[in-house]
């Protein structure tokens, strides 16, 4: 498989190093400086850039017809954007605040006690996530992704980093720390207990294996597409 990388920063790198551990080739690197040439050439995408690059990318894939994957985010305020031009032009689009397999079943896990625990008022939510000075977005999209599970199954109106929140805003705790590659807990308090799941990435490779996997997965596919489809997660 024939594979252009859109971002060549740290996550890049590690994508190409497990790109070409299984068996593929690298036909286009593009930096924040660089063309697409080449990018026809390749039979997939793989985005891991800066959310101010992410629509053009994805945009330019599309308008090519080069099935897209995007980790990229803080950008989404133009998904449903690029869900319509991926519809127009009949392409191939997976978008995954979250490509490593340990954090979709996490997702999977939060969805589930969410619902569970909707039925005790007593509870408070509260979330948690930690990674490296260097991310451009807080909170994180995997953090987002969670407390939009949350949010369904309960009371809370909007999820919130703002310390001064109502109770009907659920608190995402956004730490930025050196080093750290992602780390995300959610906490159910009462009076008595404290209910906590929690998920500590310790390297990138997790999410590079899974955009892989991913960009493996949708070759031969047409629609927009998430993890949940690519791992077989449907209910």
């Amino acid at each position: 498989m024939k594979i252009a990388l859109l971002g060549y920063g740290k996550m890049g790198k590690v994508i190409e190093r497990i790109a070409l551990e299984r068996g593929h080739e690298i036909v286009l690197r593009k930096g924040s400086s660089d063309s697409f040439e080449g990018l026809s050439n390749a039979d997939v995408a793989i985005d891991f850039s800066v959310p101010s690059a992410a629509v053009g990318h994805i945009s330019e894939c599309l308008n090519r017809n080069v099935p897209i994957v995007s980790g990229t985010t803080g950008w989404l305020n133009d998904y449903d954007q690029m869900v319509n031009l991926c519809n127009e032009k009949n392409g191939s689009f997976i978008y995954g605040s979250n490509f490593s397999l340990g954090v979709n079943l996490f997702f999977e896990l939060n969805d589930y006690l969410a619902k569970m625990m909707s039925k005790f008022d007593q509870y408070s939510v509260s979330m948690e996530e930690i990674h490296h000075t260097q991310k451009l977005d807080a909170p994180s999209g995997t953090a987002i992704s969670l407390a939009k599970d949350i949010i369904k199954n309960s009371d809370y109106s909007n999820w919130t980093i703002d310390e001064n929140h109502s109770e009907k805003e659920l608190f995402i705790d956004a730490k930025r720390i050196e080093n750290v590659p992602g780390t995300h807990s959610v906490f159910y308090n009462s009076t008595v207990d404290t209910i906590e799941i929690k998920h500590t990435a310790h390297n990138r490779d997790g999410f590079a294996l899974g955009s892989v996997i991913a960009a493996e997965w949708i070759l031969g596919k047409k629609g927009v597409f998430t993890m949940r489809d690519v791992l077989d997660l449907g209910k």
